[in-house]
């Protein structure tokens, strides 16, 4: 029964994403989702809290060597995690840096959030991932050490109502 019902949902699913494709967006049907939705997060639980704290954008944090070095630091630790749960990385950590870089000066949701004076989403990014480190006994202190700095920054926006006045970029 059991068997009927995948080929049924995978027949189903093609036929959604056909009708996306018709629509012109990207559709493709995929046989591990849980690789995909640790390989999204990697590059949010990494970038985002980065990016909040330094006011940075992707390629500023890329092509600025400590910052470049911490975020392999992150992707790092949670590689370990994501592997421990069965997620399969595609992609190798230095090409998921270089495709950050090459969106340019995007800045992150979570450096919007700060500039707006919003609630930074850093559980559901980064403060999941420190417990699925501690429920599957990985060591992550680098992501543990983002994520006290993050969630302090998300405090006191809060608390004192903190919003970013930003300048218009030069150019």
């Amino acid at each position: 029964m059991q068997r009927i019902v995948e080929i049924r949902d995978q027949t189903r699913v093609r036929m959604v994403s056909g009708l996306l494709e018709q629509a012109d967006f990207k559709s493709r049907v995929l046989d591990d989702i849980r690789s995909e939705i640790w390989l999204k997060l990697w590059g949010n639980l990494t970038f985002n809290p980065i990016s909040a704290l330094t006011h940075s954008t992707l390629v500023d944090i890329c092509q600025f060597p400590l910052t470049r070095e911490l975020a392999a630091a992150m992707m790092t630790e949670a590689q370990v995690i994501g592997e421990r749960l069965g997620a399969r990385f595609r992609v190798p950590m230095e090409r998921r840096i270089a495709g950050a870089e090459g969106v340019g000066k995007h800045k992150t949701s979570m450096l919007q959030d700060v500039e707006a004076g919003k609630p930074l989403e850093i559980d559901g990014m980064l403060g999941v991932v420190v417990e699925l480190a501690a429920i599957t006994g990985v060591e992550v202190p680098t992501l543990r050490a983002l994520y006290a700095c993050a969630s302090l920054l998300n405090k006191t926006i809060q608390d004192e109502r903190v919003r970013i006045k930003v300048a218009p970029l030069a150019g």
